[in-house]
């Protein structure tokens, strides 16, 4: 019997055969069969041995030649805000004033009864010659409706006069060192609100969607409908359970979070593995983050985890509140701020350090980066070495002089290939903000990845989809911006890698998931072609044809 046989005792409730099963197991990288008994894989190799095991009951699936995976990770996820974004109207397709004036419309046609009228994924310039857009545009087209567009990045807020009178801030407010509230020649908001801070008072009264996304970098609890929060959750695990996901790192979290996702547990309809942070903002106070680590020694299951906080360093390029280690190319003497000054991120840090939480930041910067690289060595001459397995997400912009840092540090490198810029060249924000002489630091995967650094991948939905295979066409088929720049395009080994058994890895679940082999969990997910024989420029067409999570199909086909 072969040797990946778990145990000639325990009979398969289900055998895939004749299937390309990449295991992410570098021991037995390839096999053509595998065996599952309950919410475990009992067995992977070659057809006749895992065929031999089947019984009278045994459900038999011919995979038909197609790949075999492990079920997808997808290591930076906002699940509530992309559940709720489901009813939105999406502005991606968006260029034009002309087009969001007739998408607005039509939306409300179709939507009659909608109090406000909420948008998502807006490009930053869909005006000729850059101009900024303005309440005053949305005014001529919805006057008496309150209007929340949201850019693709989750960091600027579009609104009309009616949103910011019902806010009461019309007229202005501060919204501290994390946030900007764009104000025009009249004294008056223009209706462009930059970063979380700036449009959480807006946001907080445009229904569910808007009140999840008011608290995107805060851990504090908002108030909730539960029953139609648990449905708006429930549409969003449908959703990604088709995109072949099987477990999804939550980046936003709290106590009032946790409890929607425990009961869903409890209910038997959480149908993705979850792992839940607790947001820290720079007010954070000691007792808030020992509810951080209550959390944790609460809630530990293989279905649902906590563990971790969430920090923003920074904002994003597009809006010029990334933080930078030279002045953007379009905007002389700007290079952007911290959110935390080096030292306030040491003492918050080091105490979640102590206290057994891993350690999550959001830095899209340079300078960004390097300021929490430097306070992650310092927590650990404070603290003494541990496993911590903190990490930087995103990683937009990286100086070179930093790349050798993740290794060195265990530093966790968490990156979104469908992030990447240059999609539209001729008119890419970030490619034009950050500047010609900069290109080469962008979305450094090859780099970071040689240099020894551990690449977990994800999506950020609903920042972009959360469809692995439109990031993994990303990522193998990147080009550089210019002929002289080195490639930072991934193999596919590499990607699904870092997409299963690197992003296990990163949640502390590498001896239970990530990998086919016996004894790991029964998630799965089966595609529609065969990765390694279709040509790269066909992957995005590649769809799941059944998704396995803890043993149970979450997605059919």
């Amino acid at each position: 019997m072969s040797k990946n046989i778990q145990s000639p005792h325990t009979y398969p409730s289900l055998i895939f055969s004749n299937a390309r099963v990449l295991t992410s197991n570098s021991s037995q990288p390839r096999a053509e069969a595998i065996a599952l008994a309950g919410n475990r894989i009992i067995a992977v190799g070659s057809n006749n041995d895992v065929l031999a095991l089947a019984q009278p009951n045994t459900h038999l699936i011919d995979a038909e030649c197609c790949s075999l995976l492990p079920g997808f990770i997808d290591s930076h996820a906002h699940l509530f805000i992309g559940s709720a974004e489901l009813d939105n109207v999406f502005l991606d397709d968006v260029r034009s004033l002309e087009d969001l004036s007739m998408k607005l419309k039509k939306h409300v046609a179709a939507h009659p009864d909608v109090e406000w009228v909420c948008g998502s994924h807006m490009k930053y310039s869909i005006l000729p010659s850059n101009e900024p857009l303005t309440r005053h545009h949305l005014d001529a087209i919805l006057p008496e409706q309150p209007i929340a567009l949201m850019a693709y990045d989750y960091h600027t807020l579009w609104v009309n006069t009616k949103a910011l009178k019902l806010a009461g801030i019309l007229n202005g407010y501060d919204p501290g060192l994390t946030g900007v509230v764009v104000m025009g020649a009249d004294d008056m908001v223009t209706g462009e609100l930059r970063e979380a801070a700036a449009y959480h008072p807006v946001l907080i009264h445009a229904g569910p969607w808007g009140r999840a996304t008011s608290e995107l970098t805060s851990g504090q609890p908002r108030d909730i409908s539960a029953q139609a929060d648990l449905r708006t959750i429930k549409k969003g695990l449908s959703f990604i359970a088709r995109h072949g996901i099987t477990s999804l790192h939550n980046m936003d979290g709290n106590l009032t979070k946790l409890a929607l996702y425990a009961s869903l547990e409890g209910s038997g309809e959480l149908s993705t593995r979850l792992s839940v942070p607790y947001g820290i903002t720079p007010s954070t106070t000691s007792s808030e983050l020992e509810e951080a680590a209550h959390m944790h020694s609460e809630v530990h299951s293989d279905l649902l985890h906590a563990g971790a906080v969430k920090f923003f360093m920074d904002g994003v390029i597009e809006s010029g509140t990334a933080y930078l280690l030279e002045e953007y190319a379009d905007a002389q003497g700007l290079c952007g701020h911290p959110f935390y000054s080096l030292e306030q991120f040491i003492e918050l840090g080091s105490l979640c350090d102590r206290l057994g939480m891993q350690i999550r930041v959001h830095s899209i910067g340079d300078a960004a980066t390097r300021q929490t690289l430097d306070g992650f060595e310092a927590i650990q001459r404070i603290n003494g070495p541990r496993d911590g397995r903190h990490r930087i997400e995103h990683i937009e912009l990286l100086h070179p002089r930093d790349v050798s840092r993740f290794a060195e540090l265990g530093v966790i490198a968490s990156m979104q290939p469908l992030h990447l810029a240059g999609s539209n060249f001729e008119n890419d924000v970030w490619l034009r903000r950050v500047g010609e002489t900069r290109w080469d630091h962008g979305f450094s995967w090859r780099s970071l990845r040689n240099a020894g650094a551990r690449l977990a991948f994800g999506s950020d939905w609903p920042v972009v989809s959360p469809n692995p295979m439109l990031g993994l066409d990303r990522a193998i088929n990147r080009k550089p911006w210019l002929p002289h720049l080195a490639s930072q395009s991934q193999s596919l080994l590499d990607y699904l890698s870092s997409y299963t058994r690197d992003a296990a890895f990163a949640e502390f679940q590498e001896d239970q998931k990530g990998q086919l082999r016996p004894g790991y969990l029964a998630d799965i997910v089966l595609l529609s072609a065969d990765l390694e024989s279709i040509p790269s420029e066909e992957i995005s067409q590649v769809v799941p044809l059944m998704t396995i999570c803890d043993g149970h199909i979450t997605y059919e086909a």
